[in-house]
């Protein structure tokens, strides 16, 4: 497996990767998954490939357009089904903090379903700390969870390196 840039022609497929997250309930609020021209809110994006597929991804996106704020991102990470539990994701995350830092961000944040507990123990290893919860923060409109309220939690990294 090799974790590199994304590229435009990865769009299909990490599209892919994506809804699969999507079906599971646990992955975002979400009901639609990212096309070709979604991606470019990304300034930053990994993707994981295995055997010449797109086995995940993982990017980060300003959190605000306020300039005091210009080093401050939320995170996305998704992993095929195929290959979850071999430790893509925690090698995805790792370097996307890693080229986060290069890039000049000095805090990731990340917001996520207090059920999905193996993105809770893959953002805790790479240094990510609960800030909070949101109670009932929104209702699922779509998957195994439709129509019901969810909460979720917010973690937190911040750069020991960039704005210090």
């Amino acid at each position: 497996m090799i974790v590199r840039s994304a590229r435009p022609s990865d769009a299909f497929e990490a599209g892919a990767v994506h809804a699969e997250g999507l079906a599971t309930g646990h992955a975002s609020f979400r009901d639609v998954p990212l096309d070709a021209d979604d991606w470019a809110a990304f300034p930053l994006c990994l993707v994981a490939e295995d055997r010449g597929l797109v086995a995940g991804w993982a990017a980060v996106a300003p959190s605000s357009s306020r300039e005091t704020y210009r080093g401050v991102g939320e995170v996305s990470l998704y992993v095929a089904s195929r290959v979850r539990g071999r430790g893509v994701g925690a090698r995805l995350l790792a370097e996307l903090v890693d080229a986060s830092e290069m890039a000049g961000w000095w805090t990731l944040a990340a917001s996520i379903f207090p059920e999905n507990e193996g993105s809770l123990k893959v953002f805790g290893a790479a240094g990510f700390r609960e800030v909070g919860r949101r109670a009932r923060i929104g209702r699922m409109a779509h998957g195994p969870f439709a129509g019901r309220w969810r909460d979720t939690v917010l973690l937190e990294r911040r750069s020991g390196v960039v704005g210090r």
